[in-house]
Protein backbone atom coordinates (compact mmCIF):
# COMPACT_ATOMS: atom_id res chain seq x y z
CA UNK A 1 0.00 0.00 0.00
CA UNK A 2 2.99 2.34 0.44
CA UNK A 3 3.13 3.47 -3.20
CA UNK A 4 -0.45 2.69 -4.21
CA UNK A 5 -2.09 5.60 -6.10
CA UNK A 6 -5.52 6.91 -5.13
CA UNK A 7 -6.98 6.04 -8.57
CA UNK A 8 -6.25 3.81 -11.51
CA UNK A 9 -7.40 4.89 -14.96
CA UNK A 10 -9.29 3.01 -17.64
CA UNK A 11 -9.94 5.35 -20.55
CA UNK A 12 -12.22 8.10 -19.25
CA UNK A 13 -13.07 6.15 -16.09
CA UNK A 14 -11.20 6.33 -12.78
CA UNK A 15 -11.35 3.52 -10.24
CA UNK A 16 -10.61 4.26 -6.59
CA UNK A 17 -8.07 2.09 -4.83
CA UNK A 18 -8.29 0.97 -1.22
CA UNK A 19 -6.23 3.95 0.00
CA UNK A 20 -8.75 6.51 -1.35
CA UNK A 21 -11.14 6.08 1.58
CA UNK A 22 -11.97 8.86 4.04
CA UNK A 23 -12.20 9.28 7.83
CA UNK A 24 -15.98 9.31 8.25
CA UNK A 25 -16.76 5.99 6.58
CA UNK A 26 -14.12 3.45 5.41
CA UNK A 27 -16.32 2.67 2.40
CA UNK A 28 -16.52 6.29 1.21
CA UNK A 29 -14.03 8.46 -0.65
CA UNK A 30 -11.84 11.02 1.07
CA UNK A 31 -12.62 14.65 0.22
CA UNK A 32 -9.02 15.21 -0.86
CA UNK A 33 -9.27 12.71 -3.72
CA UNK A 34 -12.56 14.20 -4.94
CA UNK A 35 -11.09 17.70 -5.05
CA UNK A 36 -7.82 16.44 -6.46
CA UNK A 37 -9.46 14.51 -9.30
CA UNK A 38 -11.64 17.46 -10.30
CA UNK A 39 -8.53 19.65 -10.40
CA UNK A 40 -6.67 16.96 -12.33
CA UNK A 41 -9.34 16.78 -15.06
CA UNK A 42 -9.67 20.55 -15.36
CA UNK A 43 -5.93 21.05 -15.67
CA UNK A 44 -5.41 18.15 -18.08
CA UNK A 45 -8.17 19.22 -20.46
CA UNK A 46 -8.27 23.01 -20.25
CA UNK A 47 -5.11 24.53 -18.78
CA UNK A 48 -1.71 25.42 -20.20
CA UNK A 49 1.58 27.03 -19.17
CA UNK A 50 0.28 30.52 -20.02
CA UNK A 51 -2.54 30.27 -17.44
CA UNK A 52 -2.62 30.26 -13.64
CA UNK A 53 -5.56 28.39 -12.01
CA UNK A 54 -6.33 31.35 -9.75
CA UNK A 55 -9.49 29.95 -8.17
CA UNK A 56 -10.93 26.46 -7.73
CA UNK A 57 -14.24 25.96 -5.91
CA UNK A 58 -15.54 22.45 -5.23
CA UNK A 59 -19.01 21.69 -3.85
CA UNK A 60 -19.30 18.23 -2.27
CA UNK A 61 -22.97 17.39 -1.80
CA UNK A 62 -22.95 13.57 -1.75
CA UNK A 63 -20.49 11.05 -0.34
CA UNK A 64 -19.19 8.71 -3.07
CA UNK A 65 -18.44 5.12 -2.15
CA UNK A 66 -15.09 3.53 -2.87
CA UNK A 67 -16.52 0.67 -4.95
CA UNK A 68 -18.04 2.71 -7.80
CA UNK A 69 -16.29 3.83 -11.02
CA UNK A 70 -15.72 7.57 -11.32
CA UNK A 71 -16.21 9.85 -14.29
CA UNK A 72 -15.35 13.54 -14.46
CA UNK A 73 -17.03 15.64 -17.12
CA UNK A 74 -15.84 19.15 -17.93
CA UNK A 75 -17.30 22.12 -19.79
CA UNK A 76 -15.49 25.20 -21.05
CA UNK A 77 -17.73 28.10 -20.04
CA UNK A 78 -15.53 30.95 -21.26
CA UNK A 79 -12.32 30.89 -23.27
CA UNK A 80 -11.28 34.54 -23.44
CA UNK A 81 -7.95 36.11 -24.15
CA UNK A 82 -7.22 36.65 -20.44
CA UNK A 83 -9.88 34.69 -18.54
CA UNK A 84 -10.81 31.04 -18.95
CA UNK A 85 -13.66 29.51 -16.90
CA UNK A 86 -14.27 25.77 -16.61
CA UNK A 87 -16.96 23.73 -14.88
CA UNK A 88 -16.53 20.08 -13.92
CA UNK A 89 -18.77 17.38 -12.46
CA UNK A 90 -17.74 14.34 -10.41
CA UNK A 91 -19.96 11.28 -11.05
CA UNK A 92 -19.78 8.06 -9.04
CA UNK A 93 -21.62 5.15 -10.57
CA UNK A 94 -23.31 7.63 -12.91
CA UNK A 95 -24.64 9.81 -10.05
CA UNK A 96 -23.47 13.40 -9.54
CA UNK A 97 -21.60 13.72 -6.24
CA UNK A 98 -19.61 16.96 -6.54
CA UNK A 99 -19.00 19.83 -8.92
CA UNK A 100 -16.24 22.36 -9.47
CA UNK A 101 -15.72 25.77 -11.02
CA UNK A 102 -12.25 26.94 -11.95
CA UNK A 103 -11.11 30.36 -13.13
CA UNK A 104 -7.80 30.41 -15.00
CA UNK A 105 -6.05 33.75 -15.58
CA UNK A 106 -3.42 34.43 -18.23
CA UNK A 107 0.05 35.26 -16.93
CA UNK A 108 1.23 38.82 -17.54
CA UNK A 109 3.22 41.43 -15.58
CA UNK A 110 2.37 43.17 -12.33
CA UNK A 111 1.49 46.84 -12.75
CA UNK A 112 3.88 49.53 -11.58
CA UNK A 113 3.86 50.57 -7.94
CA UNK A 114 3.78 48.83 -4.58
CA UNK A 115 0.87 47.20 -2.77
CA UNK A 116 0.94 46.16 0.89
CA UNK A 117 1.03 42.42 1.61
CA UNK A 118 1.34 40.52 4.90
CA UNK A 119 4.90 39.44 5.67
CA UNK A 120 6.07 35.94 4.82
CA UNK A 121 5.80 33.52 7.73
CA UNK A 122 9.01 32.83 9.61
CA UNK A 123 9.03 29.08 10.24
CA UNK A 124 11.52 26.20 10.04
CA UNK A 125 11.91 24.44 6.72
CA UNK A 126 10.42 20.92 6.46
CA UNK A 127 13.90 19.41 6.30
CA UNK A 128 14.68 20.96 9.70
CA UNK A 129 11.64 19.41 11.42
CA UNK A 130 11.73 15.75 12.55
CA UNK A 131 9.03 13.50 11.05
CA UNK A 132 6.11 12.97 13.45
CA UNK A 133 5.95 9.69 15.34
CA UNK A 134 2.14 9.55 15.29
CA UNK A 135 1.06 7.95 11.96
CA UNK A 136 -2.40 9.48 12.31
CA UNK A 137 -0.97 12.88 11.33
CA UNK A 138 -0.61 11.54 7.80
CA UNK A 139 -3.73 9.37 8.05
CA UNK A 140 -1.51 6.29 8.13
CA UNK A 141 0.40 7.04 4.96
CA UNK A 142 -2.02 8.98 2.78
CA UNK A 143 0.31 12.00 3.03
CA UNK A 144 3.19 13.15 5.23
CA UNK A 145 3.47 16.14 7.56
CA UNK A 146 5.94 18.23 9.52
CA UNK A 147 4.11 19.98 12.41
CA UNK A 148 5.38 23.50 13.10
CA UNK A 149 3.27 24.77 15.99
CA UNK A 150 0.07 23.54 17.61
CA UNK A 151 -1.83 20.48 16.51
CA UNK A 152 -5.26 19.40 15.34
CA UNK A 153 -7.73 20.89 17.81
CA UNK A 154 -5.25 22.87 19.90
CA UNK A 155 -6.52 26.22 21.12
CA UNK A 156 -3.99 28.56 19.59
CA UNK A 157 -1.88 29.00 16.46
CA UNK A 158 -1.70 25.96 14.20
CA UNK A 159 0.89 25.64 11.45
CA UNK A 160 2.04 22.61 9.53
CA UNK A 161 3.86 21.46 6.39
CA UNK A 162 2.23 18.77 4.24
CA UNK A 163 3.54 16.79 1.26
CA UNK A 164 2.09 14.07 -0.92
CA UNK A 165 3.57 10.56 -0.87
CA UNK A 166 1.60 8.84 -3.65
CA UNK A 167 0.19 9.58 -7.09
CA UNK A 168 -3.40 10.73 -7.46
CA UNK A 169 -3.79 8.83 -10.76
CA UNK A 170 -1.59 5.82 -11.44
CA UNK A 171 1.30 6.58 -13.77
CA UNK A 172 0.76 10.36 -13.80
CA UNK A 173 3.13 12.51 -11.73
CA UNK A 174 1.22 14.92 -9.51
CA UNK A 175 1.49 18.48 -10.86
CA UNK A 176 1.85 21.50 -8.57
CA UNK A 177 -1.82 22.44 -9.06
CA UNK A 178 -3.09 18.92 -8.33
CA UNK A 179 -0.77 18.82 -5.32
CA UNK A 180 -2.49 21.92 -3.88
CA UNK A 181 -5.98 20.74 -4.87
CA UNK A 182 -5.58 17.36 -3.19
CA UNK A 183 -4.11 18.86 -0.04
CA UNK A 184 -6.56 21.75 0.34
CA UNK A 185 -9.23 19.58 1.97
CA UNK A 186 -6.95 19.53 5.03
CA UNK A 187 -7.95 23.14 5.71
CA UNK A 188 -11.27 21.92 7.10
CA UNK A 189 -10.10 19.63 9.92
CA UNK A 190 -7.07 21.82 10.64
CA UNK A 191 -9.15 25.00 11.02
CA UNK A 192 -12.37 23.51 12.42
CA UNK A 193 -11.22 20.88 14.94
CA UNK A 194 -11.58 21.85 18.60
CA UNK A 195 -10.54 20.62 22.02
CA UNK A 196 -13.19 17.86 21.83
CA UNK A 197 -12.20 16.65 18.37
CA UNK A 198 -13.55 17.32 14.90
CA UNK A 199 -17.30 17.92 14.91
CA UNK A 200 -17.61 19.42 11.43
CA UNK A 201 -17.64 17.89 7.95
CA UNK A 202 -16.83 20.25 5.09
CA UNK A 203 -19.22 20.72 2.21
CA UNK A 204 -16.90 22.74 -0.01
CA UNK A 205 -13.39 24.04 -0.57
CA UNK A 206 -12.28 27.20 -2.35
CA UNK A 207 -8.63 27.65 -3.25
CA UNK A 208 -7.19 30.99 -4.36
CA UNK A 209 -3.70 30.97 -5.88
CA UNK A 210 -1.59 33.86 -7.13
CA UNK A 211 1.10 31.38 -8.15
CA UNK A 212 1.66 27.64 -8.21
CA UNK A 213 3.99 26.04 -5.65
CA UNK A 214 7.54 25.35 -6.74
CA UNK A 215 8.34 22.89 -3.94
CA UNK A 216 6.61 19.69 -2.84
CA UNK A 217 5.81 20.95 0.67
CA UNK A 218 2.62 23.00 1.19
CA UNK A 219 2.35 25.01 4.39
CA UNK A 220 -0.97 25.52 6.20
CA UNK A 221 -1.45 28.41 8.63
CA UNK A 222 -4.87 28.54 10.32
CA UNK A 223 -6.10 32.15 10.24
CA UNK A 224 -9.83 31.82 10.87
CA UNK A 225 -12.63 29.69 12.29
CA UNK A 226 -16.15 30.91 13.03
CA UNK A 227 -19.33 28.91 13.68
CA UNK A 228 -22.99 29.63 14.46
CA UNK A 229 -25.86 27.13 14.71
CA UNK A 230 -23.77 24.31 13.33
CA UNK A 231 -22.50 26.18 10.26
CA UNK A 232 -18.78 26.87 10.24
CA UNK A 233 -16.17 28.52 8.07
CA UNK A 234 -12.43 27.95 8.26
CA UNK A 235 -9.49 29.48 6.45
CA UNK A 236 -5.80 28.69 6.02
CA UNK A 237 -3.11 30.70 4.33
CA UNK A 238 -1.03 28.50 2.03
CA UNK A 239 2.75 28.57 1.49
CA UNK A 240 5.53 26.70 -0.22
CA UNK A 241 9.15 26.84 0.88
CA UNK A 242 9.65 30.11 -1.01
CA UNK A 243 6.70 32.02 0.44
CA UNK A 244 2.92 32.61 0.18
CA UNK A 245 0.99 31.01 -2.66
CA UNK A 246 -2.68 31.58 -1.73
CA UNK A 247 -5.51 30.53 0.57
CA UNK A 248 -7.88 27.62 1.23
CA UNK A 249 -11.32 28.41 2.63
CA UNK A 250 -13.99 25.89 3.61
CA UNK A 251 -17.62 25.79 4.66
CA UNK A 252 -18.62 23.01 7.05
CA UNK A 253 -21.61 21.76 8.96
CA UNK A 254 -21.92 20.08 12.33
CA UNK A 255 -21.80 16.30 11.99
CA UNK A 256 -25.20 15.74 13.60
CA UNK A 257 -28.84 15.59 12.60
CA UNK A 258 -30.26 19.01 11.63
CA UNK A 259 -32.61 20.83 13.96
CA UNK A 260 -36.26 20.12 13.21
CA UNK A 261 -38.08 22.88 11.37
CA UNK A 262 -40.83 24.66 13.33
CA UNK A 263 -44.34 23.35 12.71
CA UNK A 264 -46.40 25.34 10.24
CA UNK A 265 -49.46 27.04 11.67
Amino acid sequence: MKNMPFFTRDGDTFRPTEVANGPWDPKSLHGRVIIGLLGFAIEERHSGPEFVPARLTVDMFRLPTIDKPIEVTTRLVRDGLRIRVVEAEFLSGGVSMARASCQLLRRTQNPDGNVWSPPNWDVPKPADIPPPTDPRLGMNGKWTTRPIVGHMGSLGPRRLWMSEVRELVSGVPMTPFVHVAAGADFASPFANAGDKGLGYINSDVTIYLHRLPVTNWIGFDVVNHQATEGVAIGECWLYDEQGPIGTATVAALAQRKPMAAPAKK
